[in-house]
């Protein structure tokens, strides 16, 4: 039913303007009701939006103007599998953040219940957009909902400073995105994801094209907060509210990922799908130096939620080195890795939030460690079934070196997550973890809502049938020429497979790896508790100075790593492209 797909949007939507006219009118349980019941039923209509995508992408025209001789005349939405799961999921993370917030946000929680009903319908928009320019209209809205979040608390000087250099570095990735845009509209004479992709098929890829990708993937790397574009993700999650970047980290950056799959897919594999080893390469270099860096960065924080922050785009690197493999097991790897990090990540987002309500209350340990230990990913616990199903996909590809790297750099980020629980909960070293001023709050409803993503994140690799379901989801993503007919000639897709609901099996050697990140992971966890000793006579003095020096939290600076990055990118697409 096509008439369902729209629904996850205009629902939050409809509900952030009833709650706008209602402002100052109704009570603020009414404001609750609205926007809560409101979110379950958008995730209702998402689940049943995912359950028909699994046997052909439901489309919805938009004014009833539908394609004519193959030509898209309209705007559409079409939900394949895995745009239908990020929007189930978007709602499923955006209700649990909406519950936690019912006591923990203090003042103008009106205000706070309409961006983020605004923030959810313009992700599943998102995720479901099938034009390119309202991808860019969706990115948007996300974008400046996320600004307004992060600096909700308007009475901290540094939440302030976090909003402005967000709003600045992705409204800069905004204008990459809108630019190459308009160069593809140019080139193409259409704005339909599929009417540019089949009309770029039939051409030879020129200059115009390049500059067009290497701006849009650009921008969405910003937005994905991927190396050298990263600057601004620790400055904005050190000071959001808890809930919020339960949001930011758990979807945010995961749909400028999402983006650059999207329109390498049903864009770009058309013109350059005889180059795509080097788009691949420049992306998957791009996902491990991020990967890296991120969990480098992470032993180096004291502050919890900026160390937090640095896990997040650590694993946000993984997650792209999945997608640059340019494979459905790649994909599927990284679709299943978003899952269960937005869940981990987001608990562990909440826990701080309980850390501002009870002082490092020593039964939340359990929680914290037990999802720290998941976002390392031990066998079938956890990101355990995304990273072994990147590290499949790497190994069909030839490619067995970036394993062990992004092994590496997850066990760095839990290592800085460990020693941070203990210095926390046994050393109660409370002064330097950077968090929100004390506040009143129901913690059985906090502990609830924490204890939910952790779990589930948890268990993650342990449901029977979600790696098959993932890779067939991939298969589908992947489907250019078939995404095109059926949105242009509204042709049926092929008949569902029968899908095993079995676990997912994986290699010995991703097995290994995983066993091996988590001794790893505690091993220099211990190690780093000592670090005041250790750092007195490290040579690694210098690069450690160096790598603060670059993380100056000077605008400027951010905007200009993006530039210098963007020209490498574009530079080495125009050299081996053409």
């Amino acid at each position: 039913m096509s008439w369902l797909l729209p629904l996850p949007v205009v629902i939050p939507l409809l509900a952030g303007a009833l709650n706008t006219v209602l402002d100052h009118v109704a009570p603020k349980w009414m404001h609750h009701a609205v926007t809560l019941g409101a979110m379950a039923t958008a995730l209702g209509f998402s689940i049943v939006i995912l359950i028909q995508s699994m046997s052909s992408e439901t489309l919805h025209w938009f004014g009833g103007w539908t394609p004519r001789s193959g030509v898209a005349l309209g705007i559409a939405f079409a939900a394949d599998p895995l745009g239908a799961g990020a929007a189930v999921f978007t709602c499923a993370l955006t209700l649990v953040a909406l519950v936690y917030s019912v006591t923990f946000i203090e003042g103008e929680q009106r205000k706070y219940d309409v961006l983020m009903s605004a923030v959810c319908a313009a992700v599943c928009g998102f995720a479901l957009s099938a034009d390119i320019f309202n991808l860019f209209v969706w990115l948007e809205l996300v974008g400046v909902a996320g600004y307004a979040l992060t600096g909700f608390d308007v009475r901290r000087v540094r939440a302030l400073q976090g909003a402005l250099n967000f709003s600045i570095v992705n409204s800069v990735g905004g204008y990459f995105v809108l630019t190459g845009i308009g160069l593809l509209y140019a080139r193409t004479g259409a704005l339909d994801l599929a009417q540019i992709g089949r009309t770029l098929a039939g051409q030879h890829a020129n200059g115009v094209v390049i500059v067009a990708m290497a701006l849009i993937v650009s921008g969405f790397l910003c937005k994905a907060a991927v190396v050298p574009f990263h600057f601004w993700l620790a400055d904005a999650y050190a000071v959001a509210p808890a809930p919020v970047c339960l949001v930011l980290a758990g979807i945010l950056t995961d749909i400028g990922i999402f983006g650059i799959a999207r329109v390498w897919f049903t864009v770009f594999d058309a013109p350059f799908g005889t180059h795509q080893r080097l788009v691949g390469d420049t992306l998957l270099w791009l996902g491990i130096c991020t990967a890296l860096l991120g969990g480098v960065m992470a032993l180096l924080q004291s502050n919890v939620k900026r160390l937090l922050a640095y896990s997040v785009i650590c694993h946000i690197g993984i997650i792209l080195a999945g997608v640059a493999l340019l494979s459905s097991k790649g994909v599927a790897g990284a679709a299943t890795m978003v899952l269960a990090h937005g869940f981990l990540t987001g608990g562990l987002f909440l826990a701080c939030g309980i850390l501002v309500v009870r002082r490092a209350p020593r039964w939340l340990a359990g929680l914290w460690f037990a999802g720290t230990l998941a976002l390392i990913g031990p066998p079938y616990i956890g990101i355990y079934l995304g990273h072994a199903l990147i590290d499949d996909a790497a190994a069909e590809a030839g490619r067995h070196w970036p394993q062990p790297l992004l092994w590496l750099a997850g066990a760095l980020a839990g290592a800085a997550l460990l020693r941070a629980g203990v210095e926390v909960f046994w050393r109660g070293e409370h002064d330097d973890v950077g968090l929100e001023e004390p506040r009143e709050a129901r913690v059985g409803v906090l502990v609830a809502c924490t204890a939910l993503l952790l779990v589930a994140g948890a268990v993650t690799s342990l449901v029977p049938g979600l790696g098959q379901r993932a890779h067939y989801g991939a298969d589908r993503f992947r489907a250019r020429a078939e995404y095109a007919d059926r949105v242009l000639h509204d042709r049926p897709m092929k008949t569902t497979p029968h899908l095993p609901v079995v676990l997912q099996p994986t290699s010995a050697e991703s097995l290994a790896y995983a066993s091996g990140a988590t001794l790893l992971a505690v091993l220099v966890a211990l190690l780093s508790l000592w670090r005041p000793r250790l750092a007195r006579r490290s040579v690694l003095r210098p690069a450690v100075a160096g790598l603060r020096a670059v993380h100056s939290g000077v605008i400027g600076d951010y905007v200009t790593w993006m530039v210098v990055g963007t020209a490498v990118i574009g530079g080495v697409w125009a050299i081996g492209l053409r």
